[in-house]
């Protein structure tokens, strides 16, 4: 698959192609982002309402509804654009952070298990979480939450376990 430009946060070797790049579902920005975007309706109106008359104290307090509530939204919004998960042919990486930046990667060779886990409306949603387990802990190593569409995550990275292995009893 080609997917353009590489991201500045992960490098991949000639030999390698990316396989799978997502992001959250979009469910994951929760209940913040249409409460952010209802109180700026609702400071926006209540700017509108009493700017008819003069720019007195109410339309001071409506102008702030309305930027605290755009703040609210865009935050929301903002943690979930900043949060990327990828599958290449031989790693795994999870991107998250807006000010600072953390990345997770695992080489493929070192994913022992992996599972799959919606929740009922996760199913009804379309979402899912993809859990990954390296050799050598049980806990945990990676989890790729609320991925829209799981089952083709979870189907792609098998895949790229099976050549990872085939790979390796060729060498």
């Amino acid at each position: 698959m080609a997917f353009g430009t590489t991201p500045d946060w992960f490098h991949i070797s000639d030999d390698e192609d990316v396989v799978w790049e997502s992001r959250p579902h979009p469910i994951t920005m929760g209940i913040g982002l249409p409460v952010g975007v209802g109180i700026a309706l609702v400071g926006l109106i209540l700017t509108g309402w009493t700017a008819t008359d003069s720019a007195g104290l109410l339309t001071i307090i409506g102008l702030l509804i309305a930027v605290a509530g755009i703040g609210l939204a865009f935050a929301r919004y903002l943690v979930w654009t900043n949060t990327r998960y990828v599958i290449t042919s031989s790693e795994l990486y999870k991107k998250h952070g807006v000010v600072s930046r953390d990345v997770t990667q695992f080489r493929l060779d070192r994913v022992q298990n992996t599972s799959l886990s919606q929740s009922a409306v996760g199913r009804a949603l379309g979402y899912g979480d993809l859990t990954v387990y390296t050799a050598g802990s049980g806990d945990p190593e990676l989890v790729f939450e609320r991925v829209a569409n799981p089952e083709r995550a979870s189907r792609l990275l098998s895949d790229q376990l099976e050549a990872a292995t085939t790979d390796e009893s060729v060498v």
